[in-house]
């Protein structure tokens, strides 16, 4: 159980307060209700780019690291398709360091072309590095518009190219920052050992006298019914062979997204589930293979991948993956099953939110998603799952009409000929 507190500045910053006075030290965490699925299609990868740009120094502070390191401070942030997240972690006794500098940027970005120049280098070279010339390293620039035909989530947070970041200029950064970097469309959570009266005098001291700005609603095309299977085949100079599957589910907010969760722990977490014990355990056709849900705010994706054993053909995998599925559509897992399942759910829950910073966070997405407290209801959700909740789950997401199907094929480079002088 997670205990917070909330108010709301006049401006329409959602705060948050989670006392625990077990530690010295404090979080501040602060979502941004954008992510890489609210950029314009021909300009995407800005979200991200923006991470970046958040670190390059604003109006009064040039640089937002060198403050937060003298008072004991580290900080982090990252980009997904629906937030923007930045956290950092400090002593609780300088607690007013990390309120001044998020709220400096809040207010405005230093918007020189230099930072601008700078950041795109990095963004430019970590797309590179990541996605282009890494092995698999490409497979969601592949399988997200392979699954998506109408929805934002076609692209990853990286963008959909390069040029759209190469070609960014400084008026499209300023709309960016104009239109989702405002006090309406953030969430301040303060965690650790800060009272609710100390956190609230803060809030208003450094964000109360920012202009709250347009508040940012969601408006996006919702992806139709998958109704033909799809598939793409791509052949790379990698290790092994590898194997991905996809199926749309409901999105985190839906009722229906928790038995979809274990259906997919069902299928593919950890050695005991049923793809490990069949595929790899007894047949040995995988190096290794796991489910998992994409878990986005929006109706997201069922993910099943693997990396072949060499000899296996990836047909050969693709047909006993669907035998695995294929069960599971027609017939109810055991209520040991189940339990298991929950069992390593719950768990999760628990290990999560050891850490101060996960508990900021789990807060900030819960009150994102619409109430903080769905944090603390996520095990009675997981408890209230029946078998007959994931057979009708799995009937409506592993439909054979319903998936996308990646084969990134080894395809060795070509063996030099050796010339032996006689």
């Amino acid at each position: 159980m997670i205990h917070f507190q909330e108010f709301t500045l006049a401006n329409g910053l959602r705060c948050l307060v989670h006392e625990d006075h077990s530690t010295p030290m404090a979080v501040l965490n602060v979502l941004y209700n954008v992510g890489s699925c609210d950029e314009d299609p021909s300009h995407t990868g800005f979200a991200h780019l923006f991470e970046h740009l958040m670190f390059s120094g604003s109006v009064n502070i040039p640089s937002y690291d060198e403050p937060l390191q003298r008072v004991g401070g580290e900080n982090n942030a990252f980009t997904s398709p629906d937030i923007t997240n930045y956290y950092l972690t400090l002593p609780a006794a300088n607690i007013e360091t990390g309120f001044w500098l998020e709220s400096d940027r809040m207010l405005g970005l230093a918007f020189s072309d230099n930072g601008l120049e700078v950041q795109r280098k990095v963004v430019i070279e970590e797309f590179k590095q990541n996605y282009l010339n890494q092995p698999y390293g490409d497979v969601w620039l592949r399988l997200r518009p392979l699954a998506y035909q109408h929805h934002p989530y076609n692209w990853s947070t990286i963008g959909k190219e390069i040029s759209h970041i190469e070609n960014a200029v400084m008026d499209d950064v300023r709309n960016f920052f104009a239109k989702h970097y405002a006090p309406q469309n953030a969430i301040l959570v303060v965690a650790g050992a800060v009272s609710l009266a100390e956190a609230q005098r803060l809030a208003e001291k450094w964000f109360g006298p920012i202009p709250g700005g347009l508040s940012y609603e969601r408006q996006l095309p919702a992806e139709p019914r998958q109704t033909e299977a799809r598939f793409l085949e791509i052949k790379a100079d990698v290790p092994l062979s590898a194997f991905y599957k996809v199926y749309h589910m409901p999105g985190r907010a839906d009722d229906a997204y928790t038995a979809a969760d274990l259906l997919s722990d069902v299928l593919g977490r950890g050695k005991s589930s049923r793809l490990y014990q069949r595929l790899i355990k007894d047949r040995q056709l995988f190096n290794g293979i796991s489910a998992s849900c994409t878990g986005s705010l929006e109706p997201g994706l069922l993910v099943i991948s693997g990396k072949l054993n060499v000899g296996v053909s990836l047909e050969e995998a693709d047909a006993a993956v669907e035998e695995v599925v294929a069960e599971l559509r027609a017939t109810p897992v055991t209520a040991e099953e189940l339990e298991k399942v929950k069992n390593q759910a719950e768990a999760s829950i628990v290990f999560s939110e050891i850490e101060l910073l996960n508990r900021a966070m789990n807060l900030a997405y819960s009150k994102l998603m619409g109430d903080a407290n769905l944090v603390n209801e996520e095990s009675a959700r997981i408890q209230a799952v029946t078998p007959e909740h994931v057979l009708e789950a799995a009937r409506e997401i592993l439909r054979p009409e319903n998936s996308s199907t990646l084969y990134y094929r080894a395809q060795p480079k070509a063996v030099e000929e050796l010339v032996v002088a006689e």
